[in-house]
């Protein structure tokens, strides 16, 4: 089975990082997670980034560079996942719920899928931010 590609934008805002809660009835639910969803065809993972994440959150984003690429087997199949660094265009904007800004210190404290892990490290460890990913 082919790997579904889908792309995340781990948006920042100074010591916050924006995250949702996955929803009843979908893969992975009552997970929290960055916004992001699969690649259409006719788009790059940067493009799907952006677009997810207008559509989830009704912000809108500037990618400032690819952080990773992670394959990872889930029982529902495979996927691979192309974080990136991304900053909000207006950082006094709300996001719609579900997602909501969160400080990076406080991340131990929400469940994150396990493609999602090392990036949530980074960030608490302080080893990455947007500015330098």
């Amino acid at each position: 089975m082919p790997a579904v590609s889908v792309a995340v934008a781990v948006v920042q805002r100074a010591d916050q990082v924006l995250v949702g809660c996955r929803p009843e009835g979908t893969p992975l639910a009552g997970l929290w997670e960055f916004p992001g969803g699969k690649v259409q065809p006719h788009e790059t993972p940067e493009q799907a980034a952006v677009r997810e994440c207008r559509e989830e959150t009704n912000l809108e984003v500037r990618l400032v560079g690819p952080v990773r690429e992670v394959l990872y087997e889930y029982p529902h199949g495979p996927v691979r996942v192309y974080f990136f660094a991304a900053t909000p265009v207006e950082p006094a904007r709300a996001p719609a719920a579900p997602f909501r800004w969160v400080p990076i210190g406080e991340l131990a404290d929400y469940r994150f899928p396990p493609a999602n892990a090392p990036i949530v490290e980074e960030l608490r460890r302080g080893c990455w931010t947007a500015e330098n990913p």
